[in-house]
This record gives structure tokens, C-alpha cells and sequence, in this order.
């Protein structure tokens, strides 16, 4: 009787630890959270105890092999999509950083404007006479004034 109790508070202590987790967007271990969780209820159903007086005739035995079953399958689960995105934690961390990382020559990136063609080393000048310098004015009167 108590080990029954001990078991179903674990298990339920581990399902709530797996709502935490999933609450946290981390599915995947919450899912393995809660495999891991249904294992002791498992066992306490199929009265792994009194094996032989009462597993074959006991529909609670055959609820808790169904619940190791749903805990098995939970396992294969996690397993199959990890294995499928092909990554581990430690991987997608590294091409995190390595994005976040800046680029060892800025100008590399700039596009090619082909074969034989040249870019102009000026911008145009703009309507009026006036060049983009005109900003340079509008910063020197803002310190100026303190701004």
C-alpha cells in the first residue's frame, strides 16, 4: 500500500515537472520528462509485486502494460525526432553563435556587378546642387545647441 502511493506521488510529481517544462517550450524534454514519470504508475498497475497470482486476469495489469506501452512509444517518439533534424543542443548553439558572430571582411558581402563593368566611385549629386553632406551641417547646429 504504501509503495503504491510512494509510486503514484512520483509519478505525479514528475508530470507536473513535465507541464513545467513544456510550459518552458522545451517539448521534447518534457515529453521524455513525462515517459519517465509514467514508469512508476506503470509498474504499480501491472502489480509487478504479485506478478504471478494477479497479471493475468487483472485489467489494471493490462491498464499498466498499456501506460509502459504509451511511456515506450513517448521514448521511440523523442528519439525519432531528434535523430531526424540530425542535431544535437551543442550543434545548434554553435551555428547560433556562429551566426550571431560578425563577418572577417565586411565588403566580401557586397554583390559583383559582372565581368567589364564598372561601378561608379561618387554617388550622384542630388537635386539642387546639394550633396549627402548636407546632414553634417544639421549635426554640427544640433551640438550646437546642446542636443
Amino acid at each position: 500500500m504504501i509503495a503504491e502511493t510512494v509510486c503514484s506521488a512520483v509519478s505525479v510529481a514528475g508530470l507536473g515537472i513535465a507541464v513545467v517544462t513544456a510550459y518552458r517550450k522545451r517539448y521534447l524534454t518534457a515529453t521524455r520528462i513525462a515517459a519517465y514519470s509514467l514508469v512508476p504508475i506503470g509498474l504499480v498497475m501491472t502489480g509487478v509485486v504479485n506478478w504471478l497470482a494477479h497479471t493475468a486476469f487483472s485489467p489494471t495489469a493490462w491498464a499498466g502494460f498499456c501506460v509502459l506501452g504509451g511511456s515506450w512509444l513517448l521514448f521511440a517518439t523523442t528519439r525519432a525526432v531528434e535523430r531526424r533534424r540530425g542535431t544535437t543542443r551543442k550543434q545548434r548553439k554553435e551555428a547560433r553563435d556562429a551566426q550571431r558572430a560578425d563577418p572577417v571582411a565586411p565588403g566580401a558581402s557586397a554583390p559583383s556587378l559582372g565581368p567589364g563593368a564598372s561601378r561608379p566611385s561618387r554617388p550622384a549629386k542630388a537635386p539642387g546642387g546639394q550633396s549627402g553632406d548636407d546632414f553634417s551641417d544639421i549635426e554640427a547646429i544640433l551640438k550646437k545647441h546642446g542636443i
